[in-house]
């Protein structure tokens, strides 16, 4: 107990360094989906490996991959203590559109509680705070109460296409017991909430193909198929009039939940109105049989994220363009595959294709969904860790997004994750002006410090023979 203690006042003597830190880690251009930012992305790399090793974590290496490349660092002590992967991810999304930040996206400012630009939310600071954490217990007690494996990526923002193959290449390396990441958003400032499940995720482009060229439309507008026509029309069919997906055989696998999960849901989770309300949405849309909540988490969707086709320039053309496409998001839930889902998508398209164009489908991402059991004991861990460093008991929750490395890391590692975020849902993550609450990043180093000591306690007999470990006070 008083490591802890010592931890957890190092943290805050010295977190006004913690932001200078955060800041710097901002500054770095590491839009990972962009080969123009390949160099800067690089160099947050180094930067973060230095750091590492800096605050007394070992074996640290930046492993090079097909693209950007994964640090790594340990510290490792104890044979009979449980040994933590912590993930996170240092690369974030383009900042476009660049006319709408009102500060600079890599040049963070602090104003007020929150400290401003790309990444502060997604997954710098979030990063950070499992990084301070390990700080303040090596700057004071010399040793972690656990062992340690770092595993942060440069490619999350892209779909992780490099990350199981790294997992399985050095699948001895990362042997370990469990993982934690923190990327997501907890519910509110002063209430805290522990993620247990995630959708999974199929990302395609639908491309339908016509005529060789572009045409006029005044010498072939009604002899010819446009293409855009078609897609628009494919993608109308995509969606009944209730909102349910129209795709035959989609539904077949989705699981039911019981009526005692949704009504947890119903008195824990965000109302259909706060749902909006973060959305900035007049009305709601979807299944009516369930609510916005469900909709969003234990409920599979389908979303149009962009559709190209023919002119796009001020002032008229009067075109037929030879083809267009769409860029499509499936989020699927427990027992969807993400693999069957495309194959019965292609089935869909090519029964509706008509004869006068070619309609080709190309899958970017697939990610299966994450659920672990609410008594697992290191999500006992996780409450605990909560309750101590928010001071208040956390909420078990559910989310829509999707997070490739948790099935990864259950495939490759055949280890459980837990999910420790710190985020708010008004973070402007993937968007302008992105921010991250300060209050919460201090809070959030001392989550992670007592998640450690937490899960110091965490019988390793007792999951080697399936029975329920204990997760004691540490």
């Amino acid at each position: 107990m008083a490591s802890v203690k010592s931890a957890l006042s190092y943290a805050s003597a010295n977190f006004a360094e913690s932001v200078q830190d955060l800041a710097s880690f901002i500054r770095f251009e590491s839009i990972g989906t962009d080969t123009k930012y390949k160099r800067q992305t690089a160099a947050c790399a180094g930067w973060l490996a230095k750091h590492l090793k800096q605050i007394g974590l070992e074996h640290v290496q930046v492993f090079a991959t097909k693209n950007h490349p994964v640090v790594y660092a340990d510290w490792i002590r104890y044979p009979s203590k449980p040994t933590l992967i912590l993930y996170g991810h240092y690369d974030v999304q383009p900042v476009e559109p660049i006319q709408e930040w009102v500060r600079a996206p890599f040049k963070p400012i602090v104003s007020g509680n929150y400290i401003y630009g790309r990444g502060a939310s997604d997954d710098k600071g979030q990063l950070l705070a499992h990084v301070k954490a390990l700080e303040a217990f090596l700057k004071t007690q010399r040793q972690l109460p656990v062992n340690v494996k770092c595993v942060f990526e440069g490619e999350e923002e892209m779909g992780s296409p490099n990350l199981q193959n790294f997992l399985h290449t050095h699948r001895d390396l990362l042997k370990a017991d469990v993982a934690v990441l923190s990327d997501m958003a907890i519910m509110a400032k002063d209430k805290p909430s522990l993620t247990y499940a995630l959708r999974g995720s199929l990302s395609v482009e639908l491309e339908v193909r016509g005529q060789g060229v572009d045409l006029h439309s005044g010498n072939f507008g009604g002899a010819v198929h446009n293409p855009l026509q078609v897609l628009c029309e494919l993608l109308a069919k995509l969606h009944d009039a209730s909102g349910k997906i129209a795709i035959p055989g989609f539904y077949a696998s989705v699981k039911d939940y019981e009526q005692q999960e949704r009504a947890y849901m119903a008195r824990y989770g965000p109302t259909d109105k706060e749902i909006l309300q973060n959305a900035r949405a007049a009305k709601g849309w979807g299944e009516e049989e369930f609510t916005a909540y469900e909709r969003t988490t234990i409920r599979p969707s389908l979303s149009i994220n962009g559709i190209v086709g023919g002119y796009q320039g001020q002032g008229v053309k009067s075109v037929i363009p030879s083809k267009a496409s769409a860029k499509l998001n499936f989020r699927i839930v427990p027992n969807q595959d993400p693999y069957v889902v495309e194959k019965l998508f292609r089935q869909y398209i090519k029964k509706l294709t008509p004869a006068t164009v070619t309609t080709h489908v190309h899958a970017n991402l697939h990610a299966r969904s994450y659920e672990i059991g609410v008594r697992h004991p290191v999500l006992q861990a996780g409450k605990l860790a909560y309750a101590r460093g928010f001071g208040v008991a956390p909420v078990l929750t559910r989310i829509g997004g999707t997070i490739p490395v948790l099935s990864l890391f259950e495939e490759e590692l055949n280890i459980p994750s837990v999910l420790l975020g710190f985020g708010l849902p008004d973070d402007r993550i993937h968007a302008p002006n992105e921010r991250f609450y300060l209050p919460n990043f201090l809070k959030g180093i001392h989550t992670c410090i007592w998640f450690m000591a937490a899960l110091s306690k965490y019988k390793l007999s007792a999951k080697k023979t399936g029975k329920a470990a204990v997760v004691s006070e540490p």
